[in-house]
């Protein structure tokens, strides 16, 4: 992860029809998205060229803004199996794509995206578009929110890694403490 004040983070809400991307630069603790959209791959009727694309736009995406960091959303278990293993392809196709070029990537849940955003795990995909745009004084198209699901989760994991109690995860005893601040111990 980038310890960098300032950075970006490409947001992905993974799909085989529909795939939502959103940039966010991070500039010490203000957020800015800079570009958010949709890569529409209903016109590709073969699977494997969606993945193709998804693939290669994922890379134009990351090198154009130079991303740092990747926060995509993870599949949810729906009904349809089928879906899930095309929609877990397509989310494993955008991490290789970004771990190709040597991006860091961590993957988050729908429900804590959402709580992330609202405060509940349970908001609809317009009530966490409504609460960005009311943030950030954006607008989305309602008939594709995949983008406003991408911001969330780079937002997501903005929040995450900023955490103070994130920052102490795995630290369990003072040999963990000491080790990282030795400039603290007095002999």
């Amino acid at each position: 992860m980038s310890t960098k004040s300032s950075y970006r983070i490409l947001g992905v809400d993974p799909g085989t029809n529909i795939l939502g991307y959103a940039v966010l630069e991070v500039q010490g603790k203000k957020l800015l998205p800079l570009e958010m959209g949709v890569v529409n791959l209903q016109k590709l009727g073969d699977h494997y060229e969606k993945l193709k694309h998804i693939f290669i736009r994922i890379q134009q995406l990351a090198k154009t803004h130079e991303a740092t960091e990747m926060a995509v959303e993870a599949p949810f278990y729906g009904k349809n199996v089928q879906s899930m293993l095309k929609l877990g392809r397509a989310q494993g196709v955008a991490i290789a794509a970004a771990k190709v070029l040597g991006i860091d990537v961590v993957e988050y849940s729908p429900k804590r995206i959402k709580q992330a955003i609202t405060g509940s795990g349970n908001a609809s995909k317009e009530q966490v578009a409504r609460t960005l745009e009311m943030i950030y004084k954006i607008s989305f198209d309602d008939h594709y929110l995949d983008s406003s699901d991408a911001l969330a989760a780079a937002v997501c994991h903005y929040q995450e890694k900023s955490s103070p109690i994130k920052r102490l995860k795995g630290k369990q005893n003072w040999n963990d403490f000491l080790s990282e601040h030795a400039d603290r111990i007095i002999k």
